[in-house]
């Protein structure tokens, strides 16, 4: 079957980025509602569109096509009485939007000398992504997941 509009697709796939580091290395499949549902990068999808079951290809998705170029302007220097006694490299913390604005998720990069470094940057903003895809299953999508605008079963989205 072909990856049309309103079918779901299978896909195992890795990720590198243009060293050959492995960024993602598919342990699950991605199972996404094909047509325009902002389940996959666009371009990914628009490169699959029209191909079959069984086939294999690699996209190279330059930053502006997957999580964006590094933007300076997202990392901040903050006093680290704002943060709890443990805050260390690596940890994430949410901040809630002001109205309209999304939820910011911040990455700490840096603690040293009472100050905290938190990076609003997604950790591949900047990153070309090379990904090697086989597409595994194509079917038709049920009525319920294209009204709803992603997959359902065992691989799909949930409702909680």
């Amino acid at each position: 079957m072909e990856i049309v509009k309103n079918t779901v697709v299978t896909l195992d796939y890795k990720v590198r980025d243009p060293d050959g580091n492995i960024v993602d290395n598919g342990e699950q499949p991605l199972v996404y509602l094909h047509g325009g549902y902002d389940g996959i990068f666009p371009l990914l999808e628009e490169t699959l569109h029209g191909k079959n079951k069984g086939e294999t290809l690699q996209v190279k998705l330059q930053p502006d096509d997957a999580f964006g170029e590094y933007d300076e302007s997202l990392v901040h220097i903050e006093d680290a009485s704002l943060f709890p006694d443990n805050v260390e490299v690596g940890m994430a913390f949410e901040r809630v939007g002001d109205d309209g604005e999304d939820d910011m998720l911040y990455r700490i990069t840096d603690v040293a000398d009472g100050k905290v470094v938190v990076d609003g940057n997604h950790p591949l903003a900047g990153t070309a992504l090379v990904f090697d895809i086989t597409i595994a299953d194509v079917r038709p999508a049920s009525q319920e997941e294209i009204t709803h605008g992603h997959v359902h079963g065992p691989h799909g989205h949930h409702h909680h």
